[in-house]
Order: C-alpha cells, then sequence, then structure tokens
C-alpha cells in the first residue's frame, strides 16, 4: 500500500471529504463569476494563514484536474515578519509542497510609524505591493483568500459601522494597475469549513503575524467590529442554521426598486427622480 506524504492527504481531504462543502462550492465560485480563463497568468497571494494555504492547495488541485493547467505563482510577501513567523509559512508551504516566491517589504515598519488606523494603512499598502510584484512578474491576475464569511460580514459591518450597504465584489479591476484583475475564488466557501479542513488535516497556521495584533488585542478597536458580527452570525445561527447562506443570497438578490436611493458608478439615485414619470 503506498504512503501518502502529507501534502498528498491533504489534497485527497480536499477532493473526498471535503468535496461538498469546499471543492463543489470552489469550482462554482469559478465558472459562476468567470474568475479563470486559459491564458492567465495568476499570482496567488500567501499570508500564511489558513484561508490563503487552502487557497493554493485548491489553485494546485483545479490546475491538476481542470480543464487546462493553470500558469501560477504563489506569491508571498514579507512586510516585516518576526523570523519565526517567516519560517513558519515556508515550512507550512513545503509541508504542502506550494512553492513559493518570497518578496520583502518594509510595510510593518512604515505602519508602525502611523498613529491613525495602522491596521487600514498596512492593507493598503500591502495590497499595492503585491499588485507591482506580480505585474513585476508578468501576471494579469491576483488571487486572494477571502470566503464567504468575509463576503457577509463585511456586508455587515458596512451596514451596522458605516451606514451603507455595500458588498464585497468576487473579482475586481485594478484601478491603479492598469491589466491586473483581483479575484477570489473562495467566494463560497464557508469559514467553518476552511477551519474543519484544517483541522482534520491538523495542520497550523498563523493567524494574524503583525506586531499590532499582539499590541491591540483581540478586544482593540480593529478588531472589535468584525469579532461582534462573527458573534451575531453565530447567535442568529442558532435559531436559523441557514442564516450564512441567506445572507449571502441576499447580496445576489437586491431589489433597487425597493430602496429610496442608492448609488451606481458613483452617481447618487434618489426614487423620486422618476417617482411621477
Amino acid at each position: 500500500m503506498k504512503i501518502l506524504s502529507k501534502a498528498q492527504q491533504v489534497e485527497r481531504s480536499i477532493i473526498t471529504t471535503y468535496r461538498k462543502s469546499i471543492w463543489a462550492p470552489f469550482v462554482d465560485a469559478v465558472k459562476q463569476y468567470d474568475l479563470i480563463s486559459p491564458t492567465d497568468k495568476i499570482a496567488v497571494c500567501i499570508s500564511g494563514g489558513k484561508d490563503s494555504m487552502l487557497l493554493a492547495k485548491l489553485m494546485q488541485e483545479l490546475s491538476k484536474h481542470g480543464d487546462y493547467p493553470l500558469d501560477l505563482v504563489f506569491l508571498a510577501m514579507d512586510p516585516g515578519y518576526s523570523p519565526l513567523n517567516r519560517d513558519k509559512i515556508i515550512s507550512n508551504a513545503k509541508l504542502l509542497e506550494i512553492p513559493l516566491t518570497i518578496f520583502d517589504s518594509d510595510i510593518f515598519d512604515v505602519a508602525d510609524s502611523l498613529s491613525d488606523n495602522p491596521c487600514y494603512m498596512c492593507a493598503r499598502m500591502r495590497r499595492g505591493h503585491l499588485y507591482a510584484k506580480a505585474k513585476e512578474l508578468g501576471c494579469n491576475k491576483i488571487a486572494l483568500g477571502h470566503h464567504l464569511s468575509d463576503v457577509i460580514e463585511t456586508t455587515l459591518m458596512g451596514m451596522l459601522w458605516g451606514g451603507q450597504l455595500q458588498g464585497m465584489m468576487p473579482k475586481l479591476k485594478s484601478t491603479n494597475f492598469e491589466g491586473l484583475e483581483l479575484i477570489r475564488p473562495m467566494y463560497c466557501i464557508k469559514e467553518d469549513d476552511i477551519e474543519r479542513w484544517r483541522d482534520h488535516n491538523s495542520l497550523d497556521f498563523l493567524a494574524c503575524a503583525c506586531k499590532f495584533t499582539s499590541s491591540l488585542g483581540l478586544e482593540g478597536d480593529v478588531f472589535s467590529a468584525r469579532k461582534k458580527v462573527k458573534q451575531l452570525i453565530r447567535d442568529l445561527k442558532v435559531d436559523n442554521e441557514n442564516i450564512e447562506n441567506s445572507l449571502f443570497s441576499s447580496i445576489h438578490n437586491v431589489q433597487l426598486d425597493t430602496f429610496p436611493s442608492y448609488k451606481q458608478d458613483g452617481v447618487a439615485h434618489n426614487f423620486l427622480d422618476d417617482y411621477n414619470d
């Protein structure tokens, strides 16, 4: 009997044990939102967390078992990780047979010098550096590990804290880097299922390796809104186990004629504009 490597065990779990909850929603998102074409060169962005590592394995499996092989670059940026965290990303990638391309930046140091909302600035700078490196490597798309839970949590956070109804798109064309597009192939996968896959395979990934996490703590302003929304969804699931699916479906089923106002392409529209027509 052939003994499977750890990477092979993980790959098998994706297409067997988690076929219904992870593999099928992944393939559905790729097809439903037209995320990938045969001519693409895709930078799969690796942060070292569970989401990006699963994304890397899913993209590898799609390249093996899909309609055509994919041209993939597994791109990891070191924004100033501690040696321990950098080594953890590298060792996990080796364990899972993910060929990393790593480049360095000084984002943590720059963000550390900012007193106002360093996490927001860090996220913006990280995205910009990834776009620039992907373009340098000849990629036309970058793939990020945002999942269904991120989508509905972000939508609810916008409503409850931002006073706006705004979603998270499965793909976006970059406005600053011509010819580059962001895609989210895990758009239809729930975080609970990602955690089950991780634990089933006894994998240990980075959570947040940023220095601000330890200094602010889980109760810090940066994390409290999302934490509260996560808890709200958990509470709602007690009485309605289908709540996540309902929330996700709602952003695909927006009834604009029931809204008093909305914006499209930055232009404000009001129901009174043509109410008497």
